[in-house]
């Protein structure tokens, strides 16, 4: 960009982050909205306000080929936020780029391949989260955010903070996923995080943030290898696996979609075909998925 094209999108950018957070963005929409932008701005080496019609068109056309679709459609509302609360202009999306409907239904992990998983983990931690995120339904940044505080023992659940939406909610935790989340912080006694980052006993101790997504994620490939699992999994579908085994246990839906946070009930339904579902005590339903585990449990 040349110094007036510079300064005109500095101030542009920044006036667009002003109304995201002016707007409650949470801080993960705020990141790819702003990025969206930047995106735009680098691949035309100038300040997006002035694009034609015709140099978006082209734009798109290049994202499609080099990104996947959900990084388009983050773009699309980033811009169009961008176009809207920051240049005050209509953004004509649908005439622009309109992504593919899909509905993909992921492989579904049973009940008893969620036990191989735990058991073909060789460190506790990465065994308590696969038990945590399965049994109470978890995200994987809600199982890693939980903190020792967030834990109620005495009312049998958890509080998810600040989770999908920004919204909080109580979940419930089943008495074996209780025991086993002292079992982990009793071997690191880290003084605010259930899992912290850290290679070490002594670095865990003393770590002041969670245990990164990344490095998770990267465990959990080579454990559902070790396990010999051949799905298409990823932590998220421990999760998945949670709303399947709650449907088949004949809970109801609206607990179900209570319990995992679901924003909207056509979610939630996409784990059944059931038409009358039969009411069920949702505690006693979710302890039953892990009372009877047989766990070896690894070192921590």
């Amino acid at each position: 960009m040349n110094p007036y094209q510079q300064r005109k999108f500095d101030s542009l950018y920044q006036q667009h982050l002003n109304a995201l957070r002016r707007q409650g963005k949470s801080p993960s929409t705020i990141d790819v909205y702003a990025r969206a932008v930047r995106r735009i701005a680098d691949h035309f080496d100038r300040s997006p306000h002035a694009l034609s019609f015709d140099e978006l068109s082209q734009y798109f056309d290049w994202l499609i080929g080099h990104r996947s679709w959900s990084t388009v459609k983050v773009d699309r509302n980033g811009l169009q936020f961008f176009y809207y609360h920051v240049l005050g202009k209509e953004w004509h999306w649908l005439d622009l780029v309109k992504p593919p409907q899909k509905r993909v239904l992921p492989d579904l992990l049973s009940r008893d391949e969620v036990l191989r998983l735990i058991n073909a983990a060789r460190e506790l931690r990465f065994q308590v989260f696969i038990l945590a995120a399965f049994s109470m339904g978890l995200r994987i940044g809600e199982a890693l955010n939980l903190t020792v505080s967030d834990i109620d023992a005495e009312h049998h659940h958890v509080h998810i903070r600040q989770a999908k939406g920004n919204k909080d909610r109580f979940v419930p935790m089943p008495d074996f996923t209780l025991r086993a989340l002292r079992r982990l912080w009793a071997s690191h006694r880290n003084p605010q995080w259930l899992f912290p980052s850290g290679q070490s006993q002594d670095a865990r101790l003393t770590a002041t943030i969670p245990m990164h997504r990344g490095s998770l994620q990267k465990a959990f490939r080579q454990i559902a290898r070790d396990a010999g699992i051949q799905k298409a999994v990823s932590p998220l579908s421990l999760r998945h696996a949670y709303g399947a085994c709650l449907v088949e246990a004949g809970l109801n839906l609206r607990a179900i979609q209570d319990a995992m946070g679901h924003a909207s009930p056509v979610t939630t339904a996409r784990y059944t075909q059931l038409t009358e579902p039969v009411q069920q005590n949702t505690l006693a339903q979710i302890n039953a998925l892990v009372d009877d585990f047989v766990i070896q449990w690894g070192t921590a």
